[in-house]
């Protein structure tokens, strides 16, 4: 709509012209601007923590306004894999629409600060362990040293307990040792030998650990990455941690620091207080026959899992996993009656920015629905993760030129009755 009319005098003519229309006034930092970086950046983008720079002021926002646009533009940031609306999760970083476009036309606008009156109180961020106290913690046998400047350090660390009998953990919270350089964490049960005679055939602290942790594990203490909240189960659901077993620690590092920095990260366990009837389990669907021609951009690999008859789950996180070949993943449901029920579906695969997503809500697959899973890989020259030049056949592996092609689902089962009680103090 024309806001008004303007008239013109031109010799002998009178002529109405039309003003241009009124436009909204551009964002700025104190209003808008920095409650997206709030909310959506600063657990990272802050000091002591990994991200490469902080976004908790305006100078520092306009400083780094060209890489904002680039990286939200590209979804490159924040960080999150999953395809909008193909499962629900919790904690999603997916930055939504309306505030990407804010972002850019305020970089556009020429990142104004504005008024001041307007600029929110900053956020404060919680230190020390968020659940209390825990009832025990985990730490690495002795720190680890990431080199100045490197990158993609994949670094095993186990762990021994001692408990006498076993252990239900239904809280975790990760303590990562230096924030700057750690990645993510995956963590790995081990209640045989393996871990312990690899990290003796691996010179200095721990062993090196790419695809996994080079043992079949018997489960797991959950992870962490920049972001997400310490893993609670649910009432009477716990996660086992066998007497004697031992922890495997995987680290992800980067240092981009000119000088060396060490970490020693930690593990704080919460033991069952009350009753447990549930084992937080994982089922995992996977193929590990294929072969992966050289050149082929788009090669498919897929695998399913059919859930037995009469033992109906609960699935209530799920984690895909490739290594640098690995583009696409698409995870679905199938139930008995033929409904569809999509789970995951990661477009843009990233080794570096794997992770385990918890569902808003469990997903229910009764007996008889049928799990697939397809994995597309791009074995080309032409893709830059390419780990081999010239390409190279490529088989299941733990090495960083192999692949996997498997899906972590965390599930319960509907008919489980474990029965264990705390003992009578």
């Amino acid at each position: 709509m024309w806001t008004r009319l303007l008239i013109v005098a031109l010799p002998g003519v009178f002529l109405l012209s039309a003003s241009a229309p009124a436009q909204e006034p551009a964002p700025s930092f104190n209003n808008e601007v920095v409650r997206i970086l709030q909310a959506r950046c600063q657990t990272c983008h802050r000091s002591g923590e990994h991200a490469p720079f902080s976004l908790l002021t305006y100078r520092d926002a306009y400083d780094k306004r060209d890489d904002i646009r680039d990286a939200v533009k590209g979804r490159v940031m924040p960080p999150w894999k999953p395809v909008d609306g193909f499962g629900e999760f919790l904690e999603p970083r997916r930055l939504p629409d309306a505030e990407l476009k804010t972002l850019v036309a305020w970089i556009d606008a020429g990142a104004p600060e504005g008024d001041p009156a307007k600029l929110p109180p900053p956020r404060v961020f919680p230190t020390g362990w968020r659940l209390g106290q825990p009832d025990h913690v985990l730490e690495m046998p002795e720190p680890y040293t990431v080199a100045a400047r490197a990158s993609d350090v994949y670094r095993c660390f186990v762990i021994p307990t001692s408990f006498p009998e076993d252990r239900w953990v239904t809280k975790a919270e990760w303590a990562p040792g230096d924030r700057k350089i750690v990645h993510h964490i995956l963590s790995f049960i081990d209640t045989g030998t393996a871990a312990e005679a690899l990290d003796r055939a691996d010179p200095g602290p721990g062993y090196s650990c790419f695809g996994g942790p080079g043992f079949t594990p018997a489960g797991g203490l959950s992870g962490w990455a920049p972001g997400i909240q310490p893993r609670v189960m649910d009432d009477g659901v716990g996660m086992l941690l066998p007497k004697g077993a031992r922890v495997v620690v995987q680290m992800h590092y980067n240092n981009e620091s000119p000088e060396p920095r060490t970490d020693r990260t930690r593990l704080g366990l919460h033991f069952a207080k009350g009753p447990i009837d549930k084992r937080q389990r994982s089922i995992a669907v996977l193929n590990r026959a294929f072969a992966i021609p050289p050149g082929a951009k788009r090669h498919e690999v897929s695998a399913s899992f059919t859930v037995p008859p009469g033992r109906d789950l609960h699935a209530n996180s799920i984690a895909p996993h490739m290594h640098l070949l690995g583009r696409e993943m698409k995870v679905t449901a199938t139930y008995p009656d033929g409904t569809v029920r999509p789970l995951i579906y990661i477009d843009d695969w990233d080794f570096n920015w794997q992770g385990n997503y918890t569902f808003t809500k469990p997903v229910r697959p009764p007996g008889g629905t049928r799990i697939d899973m397809v994995a597309v890989f791009d074995n080309s020259a032409e893709n830059l993760r390419q780990p081999s030049k010239p390409p190279r056949e490529v088989y299941w592996g733990e090495g960083t030129t192999d692949e996997m092609a498997i899906v972590f689902i965390g599930i319960t089962a509907d008919g489980e009755r474990i029965g264990w009680r705390p003992p009578a103090k």
